[in-house]
């Protein structure tokens, strides 16, 4: 039995160098016509992946202009007449990156100069009522125009290093309203602001080391 298996395996052999000898021309053909069919490609995991730097770039500004109006959706820190803006526009303009970095530097300086006059008003006003220890009418006559633009230097000041969206005072706002022509201020916003801002100093509950539920200020106002 073992004699027959061993002829059966020469058998095998003896027809198996003919076959791998056809599979080998066979191949042979077939990846030649691949290769002219489809030229050979990187694969992809050795292709270089190409970094591409993403960026924005700005060539102009836009800027739209609005009319003061009296606020009525902001609390300032004292006072009333807030201040707000129209419902739309009433003029554009429109500027390089250039022009308006040097309209700013323009409104930043006059900003500056008038509050670097402020400032000096005010030690005028100081040094005549010692401090205000002592009343003196020729400091209550004093206003912006008796100070001089000779004795403010903007020019040696560096107008970075100042923040200009200051708070303003209440006289000033009104100022700034009327001068943009809201004729009539609404007396009622101020006792409303003054509420808004008596009710942030209160805030949170009164609860000691645990919050009940039952007795939470908090939990009984729905927060």
């Amino acid at each position: 039995i073992s004699g027959v298996k061993w002829r059966k395996f020469e058998d095998a052999d003896v027809g198996s160098p003919g076959s791998n000898s056809d599979d080998e021309i066979s191949n042979s053909d077939s990846a030649d016509s691949c290769d002219s069919v489809n030229p050979s490609t990187t694969s992809i995991l050795k292709r270089q992946k190409q970094l591409r730097r993403k960026s924005v770039r700005f060539d102009q500004v836009t800027v739209y202009y609005f009319a003061r109006r009296q606020g009525f959706t902001s609390v300032p820190s004292q006072g009333g007449s807030s201040l707000g803006m129209a419902q739309r526009h009433n003029s554009v303009r429109r500027y390089t990156l250039c022009e308006f970095a040097q309209e700013q530097e323009v409104n930043h300086r006059e900003i500056l100069r008038e509050h670097l006059k402020e400032e000096k008003l005010h030690a005028k006003k100081m040094k005549l009522t010692k401090n205000g220890t002592v009343e003196s009418e020729e400091a209550d006559g004093l206003t912006l125009e008796d100070v001089s633009d000779d004795d403010i230097d903007v020019e040696n000041v560096e107008v970075d290093d100042y923040f200009f969206l200051q708070p303003l005072p209440t006289k000033r706002r009104r100022a700034l309203l009327r001068a943009s022509g809201v004729h009539r201020i609404d007396a009622e916003e101020k006792q409303e602001l003054r509420a808004i801002r008596l009710s942030r100093e209160e805030c949170g509950c009164d609860c000691r080391l645990y919050c009940d539920p039952e007795a939470c200020a908090c939990s009984q106002a729905g927060i």
